[in-house]
């Protein structure tokens, strides 16, 4: 490896022979003979290794092998790539289980306490969904069952991609069926994203889509957003400072804050990165259940753009379904490497949700939780209003709100029995300038509006118990 890394193993075996030594130069050969140096405290936590490419030169592999081993220690938690300024060591696990916890864990933390209303979980009311039954007889009455015993059948269904087709919002010359939207990201990611490259973010932003980076050990730029979107400036900044390699974006009904892109701000983000090689992954993912209009920056860089439409929130979350859409280039990776794994999404559930995008009766369903989904929102929005609390509008199934201490807030709630998402996973840094929870209204009863408003209130203004310093 590099002089410093070559001193620290002279230092172990007399002479640095462990490179040469070396039997398993694979990515998992290599991990394992870092990982072993990191446990022994030989290599302590902050410790600067050498790069990819120096690692490659002295053990004479090439750099996509080295560059596999440092993913799979940065997937570990054991080193951590800090862009430009390099790779280190991470920081010993201090939760006892010699694992990190996940932003998303932290979300939904496994928990036996029994809530009288739980808005927290981020998911569509069952009750909305349409009736899973009658597209599942309807698979036999027109024979797809055959498909069961078919292997080398098209991975996606030919009627299912036209039917996709007609109203995706710019021609995409792959589409591929995965198991739902986070399947997609995350194969797009672990295809196109390397460790240490820069992936801009939305700030808030999802929480899975900052563990997917930090396994893949990216280092994930915050954008932050306003009501039309993420703001210009900041994503400038992140391509042209931080040299941004890739872009995820939830184009409507964002996740927390409800935030959907406009007209005029999909105009200013595709004027900044039009002549940058940055990747764009969107996630629909409340197609179907969102009242906004679908803005895509495919239609303008339709190069460089994949798509994502996710059916779990319209249709049902295990039908595991979302279609990508974009480029050859840029879905033909992800495609190949499934191959070698599962490698199709079952066609015959590709069946049911075609036979639902067909039926009447599903899609009057899929509008009338549309609609009730925005009713909820809408009321809730109105009864904090009369109690002084303003709550910006945001579309989709979720309300960001604005709470002077995120823990305070959760105890209030949680003494009421109503169990709420806490703000802070989602936000990029370690500390969020302000604190939000985040509602889902999907679990809202009429009955409740008014307690629950009542609650909600109080939780926004709930103190702490002790003095926190916010970074400036």
């Amino acid at each position: 490896m590099s002089e410093r890394i070559g001193e620290v193993m002279a230092s172990t075996n007399g002479s640095g022979r462990f490179i040469a030594d070396l039997a398993d130069r694979t990515p998992a050969g290599i991990a394992a003979a870092v990982s072993r140096l990191i446990r022994s405290g030989t290599l302590t936590p902050g410790s600067r290794l050498p790069t990819v490419r120096e690692v490659a030169r002295e053990l004479k592999v090439s750099p996509a092998t080295v560059n596999q081993a440092w993913r799979a220690l940065a997937a570990a938690g054991a080193i951590v790539a800090r862009g430009r300024a390099g790779t280190f060591v991470g920081a010993a696990a201090t939760n006892g289980s010699g694992t990190a916890v996940g932003r998303y864990q932290r979300l939904h933390p496994p928990s036996l306490s029994a809530f009288r209303v739980d808005l927290s979980r981020g998911t569509p009311d069952p009750e909305l969904l349409p009736d899973l039954g009658a597209a599942l007889r309807d698979l036999t009455k027109d024979g797809a069952s055959d498909l069961a015993a078919d292997y080398l059948g098209e991975a996606v269904l030919p009627e299912l991609a036209a039917k996709v087709r007609a109203d995706w919002p710019f021609r995409a010359e792959r589409l591929a069926v995965l198991d739902g939207a986070l399947d997609a990201v995350d194969r797009l990611l672990s295809a196109h994203v390397r460790l240490g490259d820069a992936v801009a973010v939305e700030d808030p932003c999802f929480p899975p889509f900052l563990d997917l980076l930090a396994g893949l050990g990216a280092r994930p730029v915050p954008v932050r957003m306003d009501e039309s979107g993420l703001l210009p400036e900041e994503l400038a900044r992140a391509v042209a400072v931080h040299g941004a390699t890739a872009l995820i974006l939830q184009p409507r009904a964002q996740n927390p804050t409800g935030v959907s892109l406009t007209a005029a701000r999909l105009r200013e983000l595709a004027d900044i990165l039009r002549d940058t090689g940055t990747l764009i992954i969107e996630d629909d993912h409340s197609a179907g259940i969102a009242a906004a209009a679908l803005r895509s920056l495919g239609s303008r860089l339709p190069r460089r753009t994949v798509h994502i439409r996710s059916y779990s929130k319209s249709h049902g979350a295990d039908l595991r379904l979302a279609v990508a859409g974009g480029p050859a280039d840029l879905l033909d990776p992800v495609i190949e490497r499934r191959m070698l794994g599962a490698g199709w999404t079952s066609r015959l559930l590709q069946r049911v949700l075609l036979s639902m995008l067909d039926d009447p009766a599903a899609i009057q369903a899929v509008t009338t939780a549309r609609a009730e989904y925005r009713r909820r929102s809408t009321e809730l929005r109105r009864a904090l209003a009369r109690r002084g609390v303003a709550v910006a509008r945001g579309d989709g199934i979720n309300l960001w709100l604005p709470v002077a201490d995120e823990n305070a807030a959760m105890i209030s709630l949680a003494a009421a029995g109503i169990k709420a998402a806490p703000g802070g996973p989602f936000s990029v840094g370690d500390q969020p300038p302000t604190d939000h929870l985040r509602i889902t209204v999907s679990a809202l009863a009429d009955g409740d509006l008014d307690w629950l408003a009542t609650e909600l209130t109080a939780a926004t203004a709930a103190a702490p118990t002790y003095r926190r310093v916010r970074r400036a």
